[in-house]
């Protein structure tokens, strides 16, 4: 399955180890475990012990806003991210496996700002440059493979529950509307 709405690759970056500047890739290899030769493949990150990520994405546009909103710099590779992407919804891959160049990864859950990026950055308006939503995602490695500037990202399969929710709206059962109603229930 591919979305009407695929994205492209636009920046790759690693860090050796923790605390190191990011280090900009053309291209990239992923492999079991992360991106050859980033801090978190190797255990290092500075959240490996509680809350590391095989790798992480953020969406560009996402970094022109904090720089347009708040005049944070957060580019060539200042976000701490290691795949930026344009084009696509990083929330619709999310619980999604989805095709990142070569490689095949599935998405975990939201990537939070952190403390760590606003002192690295010298800037506390960073926490809310990336609030919600906006901080990224985090994804782990399905299959190894290259992934370069430029490559499309698409989703391959959807999340399970997305593809209920528009089945059901297809046969007529769910709406955005009864699912809205729904919410205010709970």
């Amino acid at each position: 399955m591919t979305t009407a709405a695929d994205g492209r690759v636009t920046g790759l970056y690693t860090t050796p180890s923790s605390g190191e500047p990011m280090v900009a890739h053309e291209s990239i290899s992923v492999i079991d475990g992360g991106l050859d030769g980033d801090r978190y493949l190797h255990g290092t990150g500075y959240y490996s012990a509680t809350d590391g990520c095989q790798v992480t994405l953020v969406d560009g546009a996402v970094l022109d806003d904090a720089h347009d909103e708040f005049g944070i710099d957060l580019s060539d590779g200042q976000h701490r991210r290691n795949v930026v992407v344009r084009g696509i919804d990083l929330t619709d891959l999310l619980d999604a496996t989805f095709a990142l160049g070569d490689a095949e990864l599935r998405g975990t859950r939201l990537r939070p700002p952190c403390a760590y990026l606003a002192d690295l950055v010298d800037d506390e308006d960073v926490i809310e440059a990336l609030r919600e939503r906006r901080g990224g995602i985090c994804a782990d490695v399905v299959t190894p493979g290259a992934v370069r500037v430029g490559d499309a990202v698409r989703v391959t399969e959807a999340n399970p529950r997305e593809m209920g929710r528009q089945i059901a709206a297809r046969l007529g059962g769910v709406t955005a509307e009864s699912e809205d109603l729904e919410h205010e229930l709970e």
